[in-house]
């Protein structure tokens, strides 16, 4: 299998592209943002970003820190069509996406 990794804090997505990766979401929108100790210094309430693409996208975009990792995305991400992403969280997600057993 062929992969392009991306570094995220080196070229983060912008809100387009994070848009694309949200609508592509394998599962809740919010799963995109990290709840670790940065977002609780902001002050974030993690209700505010449940089944919000909108806020997901406009909160990464700004704390590109906040994106959780890993995400698979398959698809052109430097086009415009639609995408199918996956938040590699737990690992074994990570298999189901690319349709291999974790074994």
């Amino acid at each position: 299998m062929e992969v392009d990794v991306v570094l995220y804090m080196k070229e983060p997505p912008d809100e387009a592209l994070l848009a694309r990766i949200a609508s592509g979401l394998d599962g809740p929108v919010e799963d995109l943002v990290r709840k670790d100790s940065q977002f609780s210094k902001l002050e974030l309430v993690e209700e505010d970003y449940v089944g919000d693409p909108a806020a997901v996208v406009q909160l990464l975009a700004r704390r590109k820190a906040l994106l959780q990792r890993p995400i698979l995305v398959r698809g052109d991400i430097s086009g415009e069509g639609p995408l199918e992403a996956c938040v590699g969280r737990p690992k074994s997600r990570l298999y189901e996406f690319i349709g291999e057993s974790a074994e």
